[in-house]
């Protein structure tokens, strides 16, 4: 809106210096104003900035994308229009001298200026309602009116009949009430978000910005073969046409870099959202399959060059939240939801920054922990089963609060440290899943963490892993007992 009135007190502005330049000439010179005049441009031009607001449809908030993909299609119109006016009007003003031909195309481009922006305030009158249509209709009619008296004036001009203070000042001068009128009535208008069409109306915009560019070799090309034009005016529009065409190269270079940014940022939004869960914010799945891969080669490396034993280990932690359908079944799945949520922020305050914590799926969560010890492996799991039955869980749009519990199964890649290779990470990754069972079936709210047997603990075995079963040992670790459930 702010952009959208700038841009008509800028048109208003120039028809104002052409009036001053008028009454300089009329009370201070006191001479008439010569024919052909520069100031003639303040006239034609005043119509640019005016139609550039309408173009941003003020009616309509845009998004920031739209926005800012727009102000370069204004951009380059703004430019196809005034090479338009240095080509037809002003070649026959300062290259060629003609004052038939500099009328008789200072008129045709004010009648086409008038036309399209007169469509266009129909086409907005036709397309909004209350405010908005009063707003749009009065500013039609003011810019019928101001157009229609201006030609009268302004072919009294060309005929030597009009004279300062004639009746031809009046209706002239009566459209600008009318254009005061308009916009007391825009006063406070505000525009409604974005309607479905913005894609149609941004591509409508970017082909007739293209179409503008493409016209330019056309009109090059009539210069070329019009055997009647003359060669000063013929040489001055081939040399507009160049800067022009250089002009507007510049801005397609500038509107193509935008567009690749845009399609680069878009590109890295939704690779974002395809690897975030939406309820909760953490990494998903897919995250954890386009990252895994890195994660067990930087740790088999770490295995082969033995740089530091104590952090080459990979652990995988598999929770479950224990008895959730309870949840769901007494409170509603947004109460379920909103202890998923917090179960996730107390699960990422429990594990370190090189740590990833991952929504498994329904109530399930992974911790995959990065460059640790396996030996030492137990105390993350004491942390996850203290962080999640400790506190209370208090339920959304209530004061109700409630403790739960999880339970979790751990495993570390590699299996065999001193054979990384053995067993890989999804068969690890299943392990984990078994211990996982293994403290769900042992009362939950407990952990169990399994490695291969050194024969020091009684062995249990993990079947379907390889031909042959794996020899583990399990140890479990105990969580706090809930004072309510």
């Amino acid at each position: 809106m702010r952009w959208f009135w700038l841009l008509q007190s800028a048109g208003w502005a120039l028809w104002f210096s052409d009036q001053l330049v008028w009454i300089y000439y009329d009370l201070v010179l006191r001479q008439k104003m010569p024919p052909m005049h520069p100031a003639d441009a303040l006239l034609f031009l005043a119509g640019a900035p005016m139609m550039a607001g309408l173009l941003l449809r003020p009616h309509r908030e845009p998004s920031a994308q739209s926005a800012r993909l727009g102000i370069l299609d204004f951009f380059l119109l703004a430019l196809w229009w005034l090479y338009l006016y240095v080509s037809q009007v002003v070649c026959w003003q300062y290259a060629y001298l003609n004052q038939d031909g500099y009328n008789r195309n200072f008129d045709l481009l004010s009648i086409v200026e008038s036309v399209l922006l007169t469509a266009v305030l129909v086409v907005f009158w036709v397309q909004t309602s209350g405010n908005w249509r009063r707003f749009y209709g009065a500013l039609c009619f003011a810019v019928v009116f101001n157009y229609i008296s201006f030609f009268v004036l302004n072919h009294a001009l060309e005929k030597d009949v009009y004279f300062t203070g004639s009746w031809y000042d009046i209706p002239y001068s009566g459209s600008f009430a009318l254009y005061a009128f308009a916009a007391w009535l825009g006063d406070g208008l505000v525009p409604a978000p974005e309607a479905s069409t913005t894609e149609s109306y941004n591509s409508w915009m970017s082909n007739l910005s293209a179409i503008a560019v493409l016209s330019l070799p056309i009109v090059a090309l009539y210069t070329f073969l019009d055997p009647n034009l003359p060669g000063q005016a013929s040489r001055f529009r081939v040399l507009v046409t160049l800067v022009t065409m250089f002009l507007m190269a510049a801005l397609l270079f500038l509107k193509h870099r935008r567009l690749n940014n845009e399609l680069r940022q878009t590109n890295l939004v939704l690779q974002e959202a395809s690897l975030t869960d939406p309820l909760t914010g953490l990494r998903n799945r897919r995250y954890f399959s386009a990252t895994i891969e890195a994660d067990v080669g930087q740790t088999l490396r770490s295995h082969t060059d033995q740089h530091d034993p104590h952090t080459r280990d990979l652990v995988f932690y598999l929770i479950d939240a224990d008895n959730f359908k309870e949840v769901n079944d007494e409170y509603g799945h947004d109460a379920g939801d909103g202890v998923l949520l917090e179960m996730s922020r107390r699960l990422s305050s429990s594990i370190r920054h090189s740590d990833v914590l991952v929504r498994w799926g329904g109530e399930e969560f992974l911790i995959v922990s990065r460059y640790t010890d396996r030996s030492e492996a137990e105390l993350l799991a004491k942390r996850v089963l203290a962080a999640i039955g400790d506190a209370p869980f208090r339920l959304r749009n209530s004061e109700e609060k409630i403790y739960r519990t999880c339970s979790l199964g751990w495993a570390a890649f590699p299996w065999f440290p001193d054979n990384p290779r053995a067993v890989s990470y999804d068969e690890v990754l299943t392990i984990a899943d078994r211990a996982l069972n293994r403290a769900k079936h042992s009362g939950k709210n407990c952990a169990v963490g399994m490695m291969p047997s050194t024969g020091e603990r009684q062995a249990i075995h993990v079947a379907g892993l390889h031909s042959n079963s794996l020899s583990v040992d399990m140890l479990a670790v105990s969580g706090p007992q809930p004072s309510q459930t």
